[in-house]
């Protein structure tokens, strides 16, 4: 066990919001437009694939996490159910891959927030959102509270106007002409990503009071409000720009209610700030347990004797973030980080599996490796060579 616990202040509504800052901000300002130009009019088909197979991980996570309430999520039950290599691979993709995110979630702030210094704003973003996890995760959760309510009624009003206007007439060849099985998986893999926000209430299980019964309601009342959520958007951009145009815009909300795109840069400023949040929060956790585990440095495992928070972590996450925003770009972060989930997942599934009631563990796996493989093949090639490079690392550790 290690010798400084995180202190336990998380009751379930803030478990639930934590999960829903983390999806809603995360995908629904970005991941539509290039899973319609992966699946067409078959958009809702998709949508519906991630969503079962993010419920089979969701499940299998809540489990595991209601057993192993410690912060880390699927590295640690990786290592308690496979190994230690298995939760180190799972570990290693989770925190590379959410990096990625991070940097990606920032860009997204700066790009509406101030479009001509997009990158300063996001440096700037991550540093304010790093000292505020710093003052304790109630402080954090309380921020992410106000984010998540602002977003959802941005959200509403999204809806509410593209269904009440006419339709905007197809612009272009229709994309999904040759579209099948291939391209919603396709696609159902590029929405994953905004589905993937939960894993920040498993990674926070060592701070949530009483964990076997928070985190099994927690985990399934956050996922079905953002798909309620995801769905009534999906209808409405369909409805309101039709597959071609939803599948070339690079902004699908604003373009959907052109009079309103003020508010809507108001709303995915917010969604993704709240999302960055969440981010730093799962990957800091990670970083923690791995750390205990020495498999990062040791002086990251260090938790904070005021705040109880693993401050060190935080500012690692935080500094190299800074390091990504400044190169990073926001095209195949999406793929990327998707397919780095995904084995994340992959190997939660299997984790529970050794628990018994295996169908949703078996579906969700079967799913998971679906998926990965289905994505676009550039962010095939990079998953796995990431994958590959932490492979590598952990041999020549052992040796």
């Amino acid at each position: 066990m290690p010798a400084t616990l995180l202190p336990r202040r998380l009751g379930l509504a803030d478990a639930i919001l934590i999960g829903l800052g983390a999806m809603i901000g995360a995908g629904v300002f970005v991941a539509f437009a290039p899973a319609a130009r992966a699946a067409g009019e078959w958009l809702p088909a998709a949508l519906v694939v991630a969503a079962g197979v993010a419920y089979c991980n969701a499940t299998s996570s809540a489990r595991l996490a209601a057993r192993y309430p410690q912060a880390g999520g699927t590295y640690v039950y990786g290592r308690e159910r496979l190994g230690a290599f298995w939760g180190y691979l799972a570990g290693w993709g989770f925190v590379v891959g959410k990096t990625a995110s991070c940097a990606a979630m920032a860009l997204t702030v700066g790009a509406y927030a101030w479009p001509a210094h997009a990158r300063s704003v996001a440096m700037v973003v991550v540093v304010a959102l790093t000292v505020l996890n710093r003052w304790g995760v109630q402080k954090a959760a309380w921020v992410n509270r106000v984010i998540v309510a602002v977003v959802l009624a941005v959200l509403a009003l999204v809806v509410a106007v593209s269904l009440t206007r006419d339709r905007n007439p197809f612009g272009g060849a229709e994309p999904g002409s040759a579209i099948g099985v291939r391209g919603v998986l396709e696609a159902a893999g590029l929405l994953f990503f905004a589905f993937a926000g939960y894993a920040r209430i498993t990674t926070l299980g060592e701070e949530v009071r009483d964990p076997a019964r928070t985190i099994p309601r927690a985990v399934p009342i956050a996922l079905a409000i953002t798909l309620a959520v995801y769905t009534l958007v999906g209808w409405a951009l369909l409805a309101r720009l039709g597959p071609a145009d939803l599948a070339a815009s690079s902004a699908p909300l604003a373009d959907a209610v052109p009079d309103l795109a003020w508010v809507v840069r108001i709303g995915a400023t917010l969604a993704a700030a709240g999302a960055l949040l969440a981010l730093i929060l799962g990957v800091s956790r990670t970083v923690l347990a791995m750390a205990r585990d020495r498999h990062l440095p040791t002086v990251l495992a260090a938790v904070h004797p005021r705040h109880g928070v693993p401050h060190q972590a935080e500012l690692a996450v935080g500094a190299v973030v800074v390091a990504l925003v400044a190169v990073a770009d926001l095209r195949g972060v999406i793929g990327f980080s998707s397919f780095a989930v995904l084995t994340y997942y992959a190997i939660a599934n299997a984790s529970a599996w050794t628990l018994g009631r295996r169908v949703v563990p078996i579906l969700g796996l079967i799913g998971c490796v679906t998926l990965a493989v289905c994505l676009p093949i550039e962010s095939v090639a990079a998953g796995a060579a990431v994958l590959a490079v932490g492979t590598v690392v952990y041999a020549v550790r052992r040796r």
